[in-house]
């Protein structure tokens, strides 16, 4: 019965690697980087907010002792969509997702600078196989290549910063005995507030009004196909399934539905190398979190 639920990572890294589509479509429509996140973030409420009511009402409970711990959570995910979001825009969906996806690569140096937790050598060797695969991506290592956005490569290196900060953040809370529904449900609360000054509202009724039915359908979408449903399915999923194998499912599914994305619908054909770096670093993550779960 459980291996039913093996597709629910799966299917939330497809989501998360969907993100592109509707950035870059956004983007093309006029709509701003710090309004993009509040039509994400806002609209997500509405689906945490439900998954909180189906699961339990208890969830809404927290201390005042959480809140900071919420706010850093909350700044992490704004500097994690920013980034995302400006590597998706001006670097390939595949490169973008795969940068994203070395997250636990900084979770291993801030839980050994700020820890001291033990650093294996199959933890370095996988590092050191992402980083490769990443350069290979790159096209650096390809001379006739030309060379993608310095500032795309670093945002996207960004994105997988703000993560893995996230991450360590949410674990902490999760220690003192918050939900993920929990966390995420008021994080998002405070981003929403935080972005509402900043939120260009003529920007979201221009988008409306070119097909209101149509545009309404497109945020609500984008909101819960690439926000709201991963986080809940992968959260759900590790009620049935060990958290090395639902974290080993999403960090290989979402780089390649980005690719997979990127290649039919913006024509975004990697070179022989770059598919090479591309499945190496693939490989990579997936070993480190094998390793990491059997620490687990």
């Amino acid at each position: 019965m459980k291996r039913i639920y093996l597709i629910l990572p799966v299917i939330a890294g497809i989501m998360f690697g969907s993100s592109g589509i509707f950035v870059r479509t956004l983007t093309q429509n006029g709509i701003d980087s710090t309004t993009l996140l509040f039509l994400r973030f806002s609209i997500a409420i509405i689906p945490i907010l439900i998954a909180i009511l189906l699961s339990d009402r208890k969830l809404f409970k927290i201390n005042l002792s959480d809140i900071p711990l919420f706010l850093l959570c909350a700044v992490c995910i704004i500097g994690l969509n920013l980034c995302y979001n400006e590597s998706m825009n001006t670097i390939p969906l595949s490169l973008a997702a795969v940068l994203l996806s070395t997250a636990p690569i900084f979770v291993l140096i801030f839980a050994y600078v700020l820890f001291r937790e033990k650093v294996t050598s199959k933890k370095i060797i996988c590092m050191l196989l992402a980083i490769f695969g990443c350069l290979l991506m790159t096209g650096a290592l390809e001379d006739n290549l030309t060379q993608l956005p310095l500032f795309g490569i670093l945002s996207g290196i960004g994105a997988a910063l703000f993560w893995a900060v996230y991450l360590m953040a949410s674990k902490k809370s999760i220690e003192t005995g918050n939900h993920t529904f929990t966390i995420l449900f008021y994080s998002v609360i405070f981003i929403t507030l935080a972005l509402l000054p900043f939120t260009d509202f003529g920007q979201i009724s221009s988008f409306i009004s070119i097909n209101p039915q149509l545009s309404i359908l497109f945020l609500i979408v984008h909101s819960t196909f690439s926000f709201a449903l991963p986080y809940i399915f992968s959260t759900v999923s590790l009620n049935y399934i060990d958290s090395g194998v639902s974290s080993i499912l999403l960090s290989g599914a979402e780089p390649f539905a980005a690719l997979i994305f990127g290649l039919f619908l913006y024509a975004e054909i990697p070179t022989a190398l770059m598919f090479c770096g591309f499945i190496l670093t693939i490989i990579a993550m997936m070993m480190l979190g094998r390793v990491d779960s059997a620490k687990n």
